[in-house]
């Protein structure tokens, strides 16, 4: 589903990816892990085409979609949740969503909306409300919820459990599962190593730019160096 290979991107003269290669398998969750600084958000820019790669390659679906323009990408069907939840604060819970469908799926607004509904009942009980006076974990829901609204192909999620209580985050998890249950393509980039390595199949770990790590989220979890800087064991 989704081919990085070689990729070097950052901002102007300073480079943050330095040749990174991954991919995302049909109907997969793909893990992408690392510290604060390694380049998780930089990369995850780089593939929604909101910064434009030095060189390298990025294939979606067999497409070369490097550099292409992000409403574009978005056409494709490569949709990015961002880290922050960035929902429009001024804009109603029901406009947020249908942003999320304008693009893409406009035709399919309603029917969209209804499964996002039965996802996220709690969204169907605010329509009305402002999306910047929710708490942090209904904005996340917003967040997914918008994105899922393009009916997405693949679905980058970028930090979702960030500031998330451990209740809202075991609850997070379990929708990834069911999503990706669902047969949807997840690329999962976090920073809660156990629970993203229980659920992802494959995983790959990003340190200074680079990819250090990667294989089945199994074996990986088992070895001594990720254990060492990750789960300090």
């Amino acid at each position: 589903m989704l081919e990085v290979s070689g990729l070097h991107a950052g901002y102007g003269a300073f480079e943050v990816l330095h040749g990174v290669d991954l991919a995302v398998g049909q109907g997969e969750i793909a893990a992408l892990l690392g510290a604060n600084g390694a380049g998780k958000t930089t990369l995850n820019r780089a593939l929604s085409g909101l910064i434009r790669p030095s060189a390298g390659r990025i294939r979606f679906d067999g497409t070369d979609i490097t550099g292409l323009d992000p409403a574009l990408i978005v056409e494709a069907g490569l949709i990015h949740v961002p880290e922050g939840r960035l929902v429009f604060p001024d804009l109603s819970v029901a406009d947020n969503l249908r942003l999320g469908a304008y693009r893409r799926a406009k035709g399919r607004l309603r029917s969209n909306l209804e499964r996002v509904l039965a996802i996220f009942p709690r969204l169907a009980e605010r329509l009305g409300q402002r999306a910047g006076s929710m708490s942090g974990g209904e904005q996340q829901m917003l967040a997914i919820g918008r994105g899922l609204m393009a009916e997405p192909r693949l679905l980058i999620l970028d930090e979702p459990s960030l500031g998330l209580s451990p209740l809202l985050t075991e609850q997070l998890f379990a929708l990834i599962a069911r999503l990706h249950g669902d047969g949807l393509s997840i690329l999962l980039v976090e920073q809660n190593v156990v629970q993203t390595l229980e659920v992802a199949g494959m995983a790959h770990v990003l340190e200074h730019g680079r990819v250090a790590m990667t294989g089945p989220s199994a074996e990986l979890s088992r070895d001594s160096r990720l254990r060492a800087a990750y789960l300090g064991l």
